[in-house]
């Protein structure tokens, strides 16, 4: 199951300022649901909705990728496409993503 993997990972800077690279809808659900409650803004309900269909084959995956992108601008956590990241710092889905700025 690819859980609506994106055509092109979006880099979001987590944590204490990390590059985490997420690849599909269930790594993008994984991050909003980890948002503190007290930095969730209308825009993170409506990325996290966008997952959740993305998940269930209800929306398709680039659909979820531009709702992240435009979330992760919104606050300003989003790592503009500069090439790969750098060897080791690729913190994918599930490394304790629980810091946020």
């Amino acid at each position: 199951m690819n859980h609506g993997r994106f055509n092109e990972p979006v880099t979001i800077l987590v944590g204490m300022g990390f590059p985490a690279r997420i690849e599909n809808a269930m790594e993008a659900y994984a991050l909003l649901q980890d948002w503190p409650a007290l930095q969730r803004s209308g825009a993170h309900t409506v990325a996290l909705n966008a997952c959740k269909a993305g998940v269930a084959g209800d929306v398709d995956p680039e659909t979820v990728r531009a709702t992240l992108i435009a979330f992760a601008r919104r606050n300003d956590i989003l790592v503009e496409n500069t090439g790969p990241l750098p060897h080791g710092t690729d913190a994918g889905a599930g490394s304790g993503r629980s810091s946020f700025p």
